[in-house]
């Protein structure tokens, strides 16, 4: 999200839009995800990602039309609900991450990487059946900066599966055991889900 975009289109200044989205996240309505930086080695966008804080909030206020695809709503919306379980399990088993995005200057991007005493998790979430090459890609550019991160494919099949030391998961699966995926042991780089 570039707030500059934003407030240029809607014909107003800069800091009226900035306070605007500080509002939604003062009321809990949103949340901002900034961009992983620590110790970048690449160039990196720095713009922060905007989620509304419930995927059906999201879903219900979203616009939509003839113009709009299911993927355009339900990635998004798969995204929301993914994160909204991340912070829920985070805070409430008080696991101490620090949520993030990661994107490149080349387009590249991680949805969510979760930083902490615990170690450091990468997290794609692709709403297809199958996996496609494409869909690894972040994840293992995110690994060469970063080799210590466990890797994690959420996706929309039925079989967990590894490639290329990535966790490929179920969707469902994972968010049900997402408590257990987040409690891996301080600096052990190998989350343990049931079935993966």
């Amino acid at each position: 999200m570039n707030v500059s975009d934003v407030a240029r289109d809607a014909h107003i200044q800069r800091a009226v839009a900035e306070s605007y989205f500080s509002i939604l996240e003062h009321l809990l309505i949103a949340v901002r995800l900034p961009v992983f930086t620590r110790r970048a080695k690449r160039q990196l966008i720095n713009h922060c990602k905007f989620y509304y804080f419930d995927a059906g909030v999201f879903r219900a206020i979203r616009p939509t039309g003839p113009l709009d695809s299911a993927a355009e709503i339900d990635g998004p919306a798969l995204e929301t609900l993914v994160l909204q379980e991340l912070r829920a399990v985070n805070d409430n088993h008080a696991f101490g991450y620090d949520i993030h995005l990661w994107r490149t200057k080349h387009g590249l991007e991680v949805d969510f990487v979760l930083y902490g005493p615990r170690g450091l998790l990468a997290f794609e979430v692709k709403r297809s059946t199958a996996v496609h090459p494409a869909d690894l890609r972040a994840l293992k550019e995110f690994r060469k900066d970063y080799p210590e991160t466990s890797c994690i494919l959420l996706y929309g099949g039925k079989q967990p599966l590894a490639i290329e030391g990535i966790r490929v998961i179920p969707v469902g699966d994972a968010l049900r055991s997402l408590a257990q995926l987040l409690a891996q042991e301080p600096n052990d780089g190998t989350p343990s889900v049931p079935g993966a």
